[in-house]
């Protein structure tokens, strides 16, 4: 029985470890990191909120792709180019950059913190 014990610790202590590090390959950057790389054309820039949140308040140069739209409108981005993800506090964006790495794009960069911390 004390094996059983052990054995749900260890899980349990992956499983939060794995949540707290992320997917392998996903970078995340801050709001302030990411004013120091708004404009560069070779990047992509897609906000994953729904369109109400986007209207509400966006940052110019951000294309809206709702998370739920994301797995149908991937061949809308390009493989060749960075794609920074953005959403209201990064639970979303998360999800986002764990679907494109998934899905063969390489440079997948998530936005920690979201709308919430721009300023």
């Amino acid at each position: 029985m004390e094996y059983v014990n052990y054995m749900l610790l260890v899980l349990v202590m992956f499983f939060i470890i794995r949540r707290i590090l992320g997917v392998k390959g996903i970078k995340n950057i801050t709001t302030a990191e990411l004013k120091n790389q708004l404009n560069d054309v070779n990047k992509q820039y897609i906000d994953v909120r729904t369109p109400a949140e986007y209207k509400a308040n966006n940052i110019q140069g951000f294309k809206n792709i709702p998370l739920q739209q994301l797995p149908k409108k991937l061949n809308e981005l390009s493989k060749d180019k960075e794609v920074i993800i953005i959403c209201q506090s990064g639970m979303r964006s998360n999800k986002a950059s764990t679907i494109l790495k998934k899905n063969g794009f390489t440079q997948v960069t998530n936005v920690r913190g979201g709308m919430s911390t721009w300023s």
